[in-house]
């Protein structure tokens, strides 16, 4: 059979669940509604019906703020998000600057904003290729982060596209198995190019004395560099430090024996990916790692620190990888030189698509984003019990339904049919990882980045995929979707 005959592989992914704790409802709406009853029953009680008419307004603001949505969640829900926001713009926690220390800096601190404030860059003393990891002393966890190229997808015969989905679904199944890695993050972003690469190679290997052509050369070496948008993927493994106790006790314990424990497991999971049709072009060391979250922070940096670079490729100093200056606003962020907002893939295609159907919003011509994909493993009896959880709900829904006369619900019938569909395929040894998918878009100014906003939604329409802007998130929305750090917390 040739390759030319071969089905493409499509995806499909299940019903994304808006049940709630009890009832629909989510913890929210059922504290404000527990609490509303309590107060109605205490009324009753003291100063009778009259007392509880008295109070309808009241009434009327709780079932306003349960039953009103707005962008997906309820009024209620919305309610803490809203009030943490409003604490820090009391607190001028909006605005992040960054300022001359005087006293000794903590070695490799990377001086993030927000709540990446802890995290550093550390380099075992006998690292080879100066290879680096990300330290969370908070969250005890240790990333490593790989430079990965791959072939254009979309000009992959369906043969090879149908071996690398599979490679890649294996490679996380491997992962998963493991039970230390607690995050993978696969970010995928592009980046004004200062033309430094292109310049040096010309001037390296190039004849510009060549008579016409080597002055047409110059020139659009000159002015085409600049103008490109070169893509960069990064793949983020998080090792958990207290998962992986045993085996870093048996390599030495402490840092050192983590980094042994991670090194064995890069080493895997570069093979993986390798059948997978990524190849692994090294494991970033300090002053990579730093130059990534400077340049994601302000893009206008890198021609800099590509031209400061021996190597030629960007590098900066951990105490320098944080903005100088970040301004949180409700659905945007703005930091050194750029406008940011991030988006949370709320669902993702529900019927038959091919594999790569991300490719609209990955090449949307003229916009800066970053894509990240997040994969957080889960323990095979953790999933089994989240199966049954949402089985007994879906069915004591419908039972609820049913007593009370209501019609069925196909959402709910949709929704069973997924969760036996992923039971069977755990009782079958399939791994369960958990995805999220969150995309930053990035620009000049506001007025651009509305724009390029613009362009991404209805790239995602076209993609089957439902974006939502995380209003009042953003600072730590940013930091997850577009720094490498393979984080969960938001």
């Amino acid at each position: 059979m040739s390759a030319l005959s071969v089905a493409p592989v499509t995806v499909k992914f299940p019903h994304r669940s808006r049940r709630g704790i009890l009832l629909g409802l989510s913890l929210p709406q059922l504290i404000l509604v527990s609490g509303a009853l309590a107060l109605a029953l205490v009324t009753v009680v003291s100063t009778g019906l009259l007392g509880v008419i008295a109070l309808t307004p009241l009434w009327a603001a709780v079932a306003a703020a349960v039953a009103i949505r707005r962008h997906g969640r309820s009024l209620i829900d919305w309610a803490p998000i809203v009030a943490r926001y409003a604490n820090r713009r009391r607190t001028g926690q909006t605005l992040y600057l960054a300022r001359p220390v005087t006293r000794p800096r903590q070695d490799g601190l990377l001086h993030l904003p927000g709540t990446a404030a802890a995290l550093k860059v550390v380099t075992p003393g006998d690292s080879a290729n100066g290879a680096a990891a990300v330290h969370d002393p908070h969250q005890q966890t240790l990333t490593a982060i790989a430079r990965v190229t791959s072939r254009a997808f979309a000009l992959l015969d369906p043969a090879t596209q149908n071996h690398n989905v599979n490679g890649w679904g294996r490679a996380l199944a491997g992962i998963a198995r493991t039970g230390h890695v607690a995050t993978v993050q696969v970010l995928e972003r592009t980046v004004p190019d200062s033309g430094d690469t292109l310049t040096r190679r010309w001037a390296q290997h190039g004849q510009p004395q060549t008579p016409v052509a080597g002055q047409i050369y110059s020139e659009l070496v000159a002015s085409a560099g600049p103008a490109a948008a070169p893509h960069e993927t990064y793949l983020a493994i998080s090792l958990d430090l207290k998962a992986a106790k045993r085996l870093i006790s048996q390599a030495g314990g402490g840092l050192p024996g983590a980094f042994t424990v991670m090194e064995q497991t890069t080493a895997s999971i570069a093979q993986a990916a390798r059948n997978a049709g990524l190849m692994v072009t090294g494991w970033l060391s300090a002053r990579e790692i730093a130059a990534v979250i400077r340049t994601a922070y302000d893009p206008r940096a890198l021609a800099a620190l590509q031209q400061w670079s021996p190597t030629g490729r960007a590098e900066a100093d951990p105490a320098a990888a944080g903005p100088v200056v970040q301004v949180e606003e409700y659905d945007r962020l703005a930091t050194d030189t750029a406008r940011h907002a991030t988006y949370w893939v709320e669902n993702w295609p529900r019927t038959e698509m091919g594999a790569g159907f991300l490719h609209g919003i990955m090449f949307t011509a003229g916009v800066r984003r970053s894509l990240s994909l997040v994969y957080v493993p889960q323990g095979l009896e953790s999933a089994l019990r989240d199966v049954q959880r949402k089985k007994a709900a879906i069915i004591a829904d419908a039972n609820e339904r049913a007593r009370r006369g209501q019609v069925d619900s196909e959402e709910d019938s949709v929704e069973y049919a997924d969760v036996k569909q992923r039971e069977r395929q755990l009782i079958a040894g399939h791994a369960d990882v958990a995805l999220t998918g969150l995309v930053t878009v990035t620009a000049d100014t506001d007025a651009l980045l509305d724009a390029a906003c613009a362009q991404i939604e209805t790239a995602a329409v076209t993609a089957g995929v439902d974006l939502r802007r995380l209003n009042y998130q953003q600072p730590d929305a940013f930091a997850l979707a577009a720094l490498p750090l393979a984080r969960t917390a938001l």
